[in-house]
C-alpha cells in the first residue's frame, strides 16, 4: 500500500512540474509566435499596396538565403523538419539565433510572393525558444528533448488556431506511426496556452472556414476511401516535387546566393505565365475553394512547383499553407471529375493530403474536427489513413523516424530516418507473390464477367487473355 502511495506521489510531482513548465512554454511561445504573425501579416498588406511585387522575387530570395547562411545555417528549409532533425540529431538543441533569423527570412520570401507557409517558422520558434529555456533551466537530454516538443505544439497550435491538434501533431510528427506519450500532456497544456495567449493578445484568424453537416451515408463512405487513395498520390506528388527541385538545386554550379536568385526569376516567369494565384501562403484562396470558388484545374500542381522551388532555392517558409491549398483545390478536382460535392471534398483533401504528406493522419483527423466541424470526422478519418498509408515510408519531413512498417508486403528498416530509407525500401517476396496471384484471379474473374454480360446483350466483343501476365 506504501509503494502505491510513494508511486503515485512521484506521478503526482511529475504532472504539476510538467503542467508549469509547460505553462511558461505556452505563454512564451504564444507571445513570440503571436508578433510574429502580425508581423507578418502587416508586411504581406504592406506589399500588396503594389500589385508587381513578386517581380521582386529575384532579390529577396537570395537576402533570405544570405541571412539564413550568413547567421543561423539551422533555419534553412522549412522549420518543422529542422526541428524534428534537432530532437533526432541533438538531444533538441536548437540555437537561439535561429528564433530572429527564421523569422525575419521568413518574411522576406514570403511578403514579396514566396510560396511557403507561416507553420513551419512558428514552430522552429517556438522550439527554438524552449530549447534556450531548457538551457537556462539546465534540463538534462530527455527533458530538453521533451520540452522542444512542447514549444513545437504551441507553435503549431497557434497558428491556424488548433490547440488539440497543434498539441497532437508536436507528438505525432516526430516518428512515422508512433506518438511520443510520456510529452503528451505538456504538449496539450502548452498549446492550449499558447492559444490563449494569442488570443489575449489580439491575434485574429480572418480565414473562417464552413462547417459542414454530414450524415453517414455507406456510398459516401466507399466515395471517401477512393477519394483517400486519390489525396495520398497527390501527397507523394507533393513530396518527390520537393525532392526533384532540392536535387536541382543542389546541381546548380553556382553560389547560394545566385542560385536563390535563379529561383526568384523562375518563379517571376512562372507567375507571369500561369498567373499570381500560387504565390504567398494560398490561405486566403484555400478558404474561398472550400467555400465555393473555382480553381484552376491546374492549381495542385502549379502550387507543388511553386513551393517547390520557393523551399529549395533560398526561401523561407513551411510546407502546411501550401499542403493545404494543394489538397483543397485537389479535392475540388476530384469532384469536378466525377460530379461529387466540391466544396466537401474539397476540406477532406485539405486535411487528407496533410495526414499523407506529414505522416500525422490523427492531427489532421482532430484538425478536421476544429476546423469543419464534429460531423465531418468519420469521412475525414478515413481519408486521412487511406492517404497515410498510400504514402508509403516517404514525408515532406525526411527527417523522421520510421517506427513502423506500413504495410506486410514492404521491407524496410525501423527506427532510421526516412531519408536513409529512401531508395532500400523492398516488396517482400511472398507477399508479392500473394498480391500478383490475387489480381490475376480478380482479372480472370472479371474477364469471365464481362464475356457473360456480352453474350446476354449479343453484341460484338472480342475479349483476349494474356495468360495472366
Amino acid at each position: 500500500m506504501l509503494r502505491r502511495f510513494l508511486e503515485s506521489s512521484l506521478l503526482f510531482i511529475h504532472v504539476i512540474r510538467w503542467f508549469f513548465i509547460a505553462v511558461v512554454v505556452g505563454i512564451l511561445v504564444g507571445a513570440a509566435t503571436t508578433y510574429f504573425l502580425k508581423a507578418l501579416d502587416g508586411s504581406i498588406a504592406l506589399a500588396g499596396r503594389w500589385p508587381w511585387t513578386f517581380l521582386l522575387l529575384p532579390i529577396a530570395l537570395p537576402v533570405s538565403a544570405y541571412l539564413v547562411r550568413r547567421f543561423a545555417p539551422d533555419a534553412e528549409g522549412h522549420g518543422t523538419e529542422k526541428v524534428i532533425e534537432a530532437y533526432h540529431r541533438r538531444s533538441g538543441r536548437i540555437r537561439l539565433a535561429v528564433v530572429p533569423i527564421k523569422a525575419l527570412a521568413t518574411i522576406v520570401t514570403i511578403a514579396v510572393g514566396g510560396a511557403a507557409g507561416k507553420e513551419g517558422p512558428s514552430a522552429q520558434i517556438g522550439a527554438g525558444l524552449a530549447s534556450r529555456l531548457a538551457g537556462l533551466l539546465r534540463f538534462r537530454a530527455d527533458d530538453r528533448k521533451r520540452i522542444v516538443v512542447c514549444g513545437l505544439s504551441a507553435g503549431f497550435a497557434v497558428v491556424f488556431g488548433t490547440p488539440i491538434a497543434g498539441a497532437i501533431f508536436g507528438v505525432e510528427a516526430l516518428f512515422v506511426g508512433a506518438i511520443v506519450y510520456d510529452v503528451l500532456f505538456p504538449s496539450f497544456v502548452a498549446g492550449i496556452v499558447a492559444f490563449g495567449t494569442a488570443h489575449w493578445l489580439g491575434l485574429v484568424y480572418p480565414h473562417q472556414f464552413q462547417h459542414f453537416a454530414v450524415a453517414l451515408e455507406p456510398v459516401l463512405m466507399v466515395e471517401v476511401i477512393f477519394a483517400g487513395v486519390f489525396f495520398g498520390l497527390l501527397a507523394l506528388l507533393l513530396i518527390e516535387a520537393m525532392k526533384l527541385a532540392r536535387k536541382v538545386a543542389q546541381r546548380v554550379k553556382l553560389s547560394p546566393i545566385w542560385t536563390a536568385a535563379i529561383g526568384g526569376a523562375t518563379l517571376v516567369i512562372l507567375a507571369l505565365i500561369l498567373g499570381r494565384e500560387y504565390l504567398g501562403l494560398g490561405l486566403e484562396q484555400t478558404v474561398a475553394v472550400i467555400n465555393g470558388r473555382e480553381a484552376p484545374l491546374i492549381a495542385p500542381f502549379a502550387k507543388m512547383v511553386f513551393t517547390s522551388i520557393t523551399l529549395n532555392f533560398g526561401g523561407s517558409g513551411g510546407t502546411l499553407s501550401p499542403v493545404f491549398y494543394v489538397g483543397a483545390t485537389g479535392g475540388q478536382l476530384l469532384a469536378t471529375l466525377f460530379n461529387l460535392d466540391a466544396t466537401f471534398f474539397a476540406a477532406i483533401g485539405m486535411v487528407a493530403v496533410l495526414a499523407g504528406a506529414t505522416n500525422t493522419p490523427i492531427s489532421a483527423s482532430i484538425m478536421a474536427v476544429e476546423l469543419f466541424g464534429p460531423t465531418i470526422v468519420p469521412y475525414a478519418a478515413l481519408a486521412c489513413v487511406v492517404s497515410f498509408l498510400m504514402t508509403g515510408h516517404r514525408s515532406v519531413y525526411p527527417s523522421q523516424v520510421l517506427s513502423f512498417i506500413k504495410s506486410p508486403a514492404l521491407k524496410a528498416t525501423t527506427g532510421k530516418e526516412l531519408q536513409e530509407l529512401d531508395e532500400k525500401v523492398h516488396f517482400q517476396a511472398h507477399e508479392a507473390d500473394e498480391l500478383s496471384a490475387l489480381l490475376v484471379r480478380g482479372s480472370t474473374a472479371a474477364i469471365r464477367r464481362i464475356r457473360k454480360i456480352v453474350r446476354r446483350s449479343r453484341l460484338p466483343a472480342r475479349i483476349q487473355e494474356d495468360d495472366g501476365k
